[in-house]
């Protein structure tokens, strides 16, 4: 069994019934984001494998990529922390580290993973698109000593494999899995864990059409399907009606959705139920994969655009 941090052992995640609606359909959510208040979700299950990994390897340090209200620079920082880890985060945008003081000051993401004691590297726009480069990453190499690197999003075989425990035996009664895509990793594992009845719905919190390739990689099944209609205009593009949808949702059922995944995640399910999309007596498995750190900054966000606020 691989030598995994005390804080990974036994964990397991419950479903919470949320609605019933015409012709029997019901939806369910799997708490994912109850976990662990700092390791939520999906990350949680991304890294369980990866740090095992990095330990089995006798790495002292964890080097990823991100942005800058990533979740998984949060969770990378709270895990490596830990774990016992040092971390270092790759980060999008130099100018973000011209006043390191004043980026801390106002971005609460990274004020957390620093205070987990994450050590940062803004890099360009240009130069981070050469990330995944054996010579940027000789480079990385060369300033920071030796890491064990996990990408941007996390999602790796070792990743799928974690995201694989998602499911359990008890979820086998679920006619459809649903769950928001970002790098391709959580759905894959989804898939990987499904049986033969059941179908995967991914919804793409992203534009394009590269994910079917990647979620390929992974997995071999063919009982899922991507439904790109509820990006909201792309990565991080909210709007005034999936905010009070959020708010709304939040108000009836007391369970907080992120801007950016599960907000629009569960939108859309509640979109193709109105439109009649799923057959009589449909068992809905929705996965929420946390994110909710990432609220506070969309919040910030928000108010410089004069547009609702989301309820915390």
């Amino acid at each position: 069994m691989p030598n995994f941090p005390k804080f990974f052992i036994e964990i397991s995640s419950e479903n919470q019934f949320v609605a019933e609606f015409s012709d029997g359909i019901s939806l369910y959510l799997k708490r994912e984001d109850l976990l662990h208040p700092e390791v939520s979700g999906n990350k949680f299950r991304k890294l369980k494998y990866n740090i095992a990994e990095a330990l089995e390897q006798n790495r002292e340090t964890l080097l990823t990529f991100g942005g800058a209200f990533s979740n998984h620079i949060a969770a990378t920082a709270a895990a490596g922390k830990l774990s016992g880890l040092k971390t270092i985060g790759i980060i999008r945008g130099d100018e973000l580290g011209k006043d390191l003081g004043r980026t801390l000051e106002v971005n609460p993401t990274l004020r957390f993973a620093d205070s987990c004691g994450m050590k940062f590297k803004f890099v360009s726009r240009y130069d981070y698109r050469e990330k995944e480069s054996l010579e940027f990453q000789q480079k990385l190499k060369e300033e920071f000593g030796e890491f064990y690197l996990v990408p941007e999003g996390g999602t790796n075989q070792l990743a799928v494999k974690g995201c694989q425990e998602i499911l359990t035996k008890y979820d086998k009664e679920f006619n459809f899995i649903a769950a928001s895509v970002g790098t391709g990793g959580t759905l894959s594992g989804l898939i990987n864990a499904t049986t033969d009845n059941q179908k995967v719905l991914g919804f793409p919190a992203l534009k394009g059409d590269f994910l079917l390739e990647e979620i390929k990689k992974y997995s071999f099944k063919e009982n899922w399907e991507l439904i790109p209609d509820y990006h909201f205009g792309g990565y991080a593009k909210v709007d005034s009606e999936l905010i009070n949808f959020i708010n709304n949702f939040k108000k009836k059922y007391q369970i907080q959705l992120d801007p950016v995944y599960t907000g629009k995640l569960v939108f859309g399910i509640f979109e193709l139920i109105k439109d009649g999309c799923f057959p009589s007596g449909s068992k809905i498995l929705a996965i929420h994969t946390g994110g909710l750190q990432g609220i506070s900054g969309m919040n910030a966000l928000l108010e410089k655009k004069k547009l609702p606020l989301i309820n915390k």
